[in-house]
């Protein structure tokens, strides 16, 4: 196949082309109806924003543009089958849970997985048996669980129906996930792998290798994280000797909007010719780019910049700050000339340089400089040791979900939560990953470190003051 055509996308323009009347949804009307105010930014894209018409063929039983456009993509990512998916990676995650397990199944689960998965589990009712990541000193932070971890947890749990791992981690971190695969499928379990920020391991050395090729049964890539891809396109991979193709499908059907976003389509399209037409010339200025920024960076007397290993993706720059400095301080230098970090902690700061060449230099020396000017050296910030945040390496909830569902709530502060069942996930954001987990007893390593991130300043992603705890559990 041709990986420089982008047939989903090339169909749509041919169709704008036209001028078509529309007497059919959407009601902008081919983008003759929308306000004054936006419309130079929606103008060119409302033409491609379309429905099922004859001849533009269906996301959810695709036979023409759309079903060349996946197999392009399945082609270039060598699975078996690529989906394109529409409601990012989270409906990916939902769709392979759905379609991997059923009510009660156990299921063999990263502890430190994105909320998505978490919330797979709760709608499928599987049973999960958690498998706790080990505290990487080197970088100050929770990565993958250890290669004994996994082998423990299968051979305790080996009717487990799937296990479901993250790869890599937020900051791009990897491990040896294909030991473990291999290890796995000796049980004949399927592996499923949540690779949202790994999208562009498909250009191969020095960028790490996908999952996919690796040997893992489900892929899920967010295409917008690092590819050209509008927010929200994702793509599923399958490659395995499972029977998971039409439950996926079927799950993706019902899951995924019925009228699913032609340009968020035709950018998965875009993006898939974009990764396939890279050449090795572009890669080596993009690694230049990446090591030109973190030579400037590294003039920051506030933070240091974290050192890259084989494990680790180049297009992260993780900056640890200095403990008698201030994130915030640091947060605060780069946001006066508009420099928007991807993720903050309560010591970390994540920078994601992309596929774009970096180009404002001189703004990021200003930031730099200012950051230096201001930083003050007497403010001392307590911190905590969260490498016990997760003692046990297999741990299971305190109640399933079906007896979850059964149970009424109550707010309480958290200190007063101790001891009791979590009703619902307490969850900084980003990254998404649950500090708390719905149906765990709450303890108070959890409760020290969920009130040391508010101090600092981290999000947490919940709507009421407190935990809600299950009053009668």
């Amino acid at each position: 196949m041709d990986q420089s055509s982008t047939p989903l996308f090339s169909l749509l323009d041919r169709f704008a082309r036209k001028q078509s009347t529309s007497f059919h949804v959407p009601g902008h009307k081919n983008g003759e109806i929308f306000a004054d105010f936006a419309s130079s930014y929606f103008k060119q894209v409302l033409t491609l924003d379309v429905t099922e018409l004859p001849g533009l063929d269906d996301l959810h039983a695709p036979t023409g543009a759309i079903q060349e456009a996946e197999q392009l993509a399945s082609e270039f990512f060598k699975s078996e089958h690529t989906f394109f998916l529409v409601g990012g990676s989270t409906v990916g995650n939902l769709a392979m849970i759905m379609a991997s397990v059923q009510p009660g199944d156990k299921v063999i689960v990263q502890r430190n997985s994105h909320k998505s998965i978490m919330h797979g589990l709760e709608l499928s009712g599987a049973k999960p048996v958690f498998i706790a990541p080990e505290f990487d000193k080197d970088v100050g932070r929770f990565t993958s669980p250890s290669y004994q971890t996994v082998v423990a947890a299968v051979k305790k749990h080996s009717d487990a129906k799937a296990v479901i791992l993250t790869y890599p981690d937020y900051f791009g971190r990897t491990y040896d996930i294909k030991r473990m695969i291999d290890f796995i499928h000796q049980y004949h379990i399927p592996v499923l792998v949540d690779e949202a920020h790994g999208v562009h391991f498909s250009l191969g050395a020095p960028f790490p290798v996908s999952s996919l090729e690796l040997g893992a049964d489900i892929v899920v890539q967010s295409a917008h994280k690092t590819a050209p891809a509008m927010t929200q396109s994702s793509y599923l991979h399958i490659k395995s000797v499972f029977n998971l193709k039409d439950k996926v499908a079927y799950y993706l059907q019902m899951l995924q909007s019925s009228s699913p976003s032609y340009p968020l389509m035709a950018s998965l399209d875009i993006a898939r010719n974009y990764l396939a037409t890279r050449t090795d010339e572009d890669t080596e200025e993009i690694i230049s780019s990446v090591s030109k920024v973190r030579k400037l960076l590294g003039q920051c007397k506030g933070f240091e910049v974290l050192p890259l290993t084989s494990k680790d993706d180049p297009l992260k720059i993780s900056l640890n700050v200095k403990p008698y400095y201030s994130v915030q301080q640091v947060v605060s230098g780069f946001e006066e000339f508009h420099i928007y970090p991807e993720l903050t902690t309560d010591r970390q700061i994540l920078l994601i340089h992309g596929l774009a060449r970096f180009k404002p230099f001189r703004q990021l020396e200003k930031a730099i400089k200012r950051i230096n000017e201001q930083l003050k050296k007497d403010i001392i910030h307590a911190t905590i040791d969260v490498s016990k945040l997760f003692p046990e390496p297999i741990s299971e909830l305190a109640l399933t979900y079906q007896e979850m569902n059964q149970l009424t709530y109550t707010t309480v502060t958290l200190d007063k939560g101790l001891g009791k069942i979590a009703a619902e996930s307490i969850i900084p954001y980003p990254p998404g990953i649950p500090l708390i987990l719905k149906g765990e007893k709450i303890t108070e390593t959890q409760a020290m470190t969920v009130n040391h991130l508010l101090k600092q300043g981290v999000n947490i992603q919940q709507r009421t003051n407190g935990i809600k705890i299950y009053s009668n559990g």
